[in-house]
């Protein structure tokens, strides 16, 4: 059990989200908060897609133990069953039969591309209650965000919510690879006035294999350079990045290795693609509890120094910084929110 001290950190802690802090701020708790963001953090340590033309697979939601659960339009989704599925999201959504309660409730379009979208939004957002969170695969450019900013005002015309949608986008082709910075920039500037606030970095490591010829693999070294890019960007412009998935689902030490790696490279959540690898995922995205209690004594003796007027002093061993500061709150943003 976490000690009582770890708690009482986690709860006056309101240090959503940290940004940038230049190399040469002062080390004070005045100047962490002026950089930290009030939007309200939605973990997502496993995302776990369901057809939504699969009533069967529908109705187990509940049941699902994943942080973020995609009601999905596209790839899950055959060519014949997309009009079934956007019909059974916006009932779904409209009914609100199925209990969300614990999970960001959200939907991945069709791409801009496809030609299929437009129709997903107009049916899908047109029910009474919405989505927390909506998905627009394989982003290109960032006239493919323009694009989907107007189609979704649109869409969005008779509603009126206290809170925005969030938008995570999808990387899939070496084209969009290159352009990110690009195209998050630009998502950034239309969060503005668009009904969408830009909030995190999916790895669509399959079609991207598919776009550059490389041979998919468990280990995934084809796709280290992706992997390290992607998640620079995403934290670059303070976005949740999710890792690639696992696709050989029943090797479950594979996935853990994995997920432990992309955890270790600063990736925030994973794509699943069954249930049986959910607890796996959620485990390594996941802050241990020596590692809370770490960063939970490291913020008190921060404040404590600085009530006392003190500058640099040294934690068990280590001189402290601000990356190692920053380190700590993020773990115990993370865990507040688990």
């Amino acid at each position: 059990m976490m000690h009582h001290r770890v708690f009482s950190i986690l709860r006056n802690s309101n240090y959503i989200r940290l940004n940038s802090v230049s190399s040469n701020a002062s080390l004070s708790t005045t100047s962490i908060a002026k950089t930290s963001n009030s939007k309200r953090y939605i973990p997502r340590r496993a995302v776990l897609y369901v057809p939504g033309s699969d009533d069967r697979k529908l109705k187990k939601i509940p049941s699902l133990g994943a942080d973020c659960i995609v009601m999905d339009c596209e790839d899950g989704v055959a060519l014949s069953k997309k009009e079934t599925a956007r019909s059974k999201i916006h009932h779904v959504l409209q009914s609100q039969e199925i209990d969300f309660t614990g999970k960001d409730c959200s939907v991945r379009f069709n791409s801009v591309e496809s030609g299929l979208c437009e129709a997903d939004m107009v049916e899908i957002l047109s029910a009474k209650h919405l989505p927390s969170t909506v998905h627009l695969p394989k982003v290109d450019s960032p006239e493919h965000l323009e694009w989907f900013t107007e189609k979704l005002k649109l869409a969005m015309k008779d509603h009126s919510t206290p809170e925005k949608l969030r938008l995570i986008i999808f990387i899939e082709s070496a084209e969009s690879l290159l352009s990110l910075p690009s195209i998050c920039r630009r998502g950034i500037e239309l969060s503005k006035d668009a009904p969408f606030d830009l909030d995190g970095i999916v790895f669509g490591s399959d079609d991207f294999c598919a776009d550059i010829g490389a041979t998919r693999t468990n280990e995934a070294r084809e796709l280290s350079f992706a992997r390290q890019y992607i998640v620079t960007v995403a934290k670059a412009f303070k976005l949740q990045a999710i890792d690639l998935v696992y696709i050989d689902y029943k090797d479950l030490d594979g996935l853990r290795l994995q997920s432990e790696e992309g955890a270790g490279m600063g990736y925030t959540g994973k794509q699943v693609i069954h249930p049986g690898q959910v607890p796996v995922v959620q485990k390594a995205f996941s802050p241990q509890a020596e590692k809370v209690e770490w960063a939970a004594a490291l913020v008190q003796a921060f404040e404590q120094h600085q009530k006392e007027g003190k500058g640099a002093f040294t934690f068990r061993g280590h001189m402290i910084d601000m990356p190692l500061l920053l380190q700590a709150r993020n773990i115990l943003q993370m865990a507040s929110h688990i």
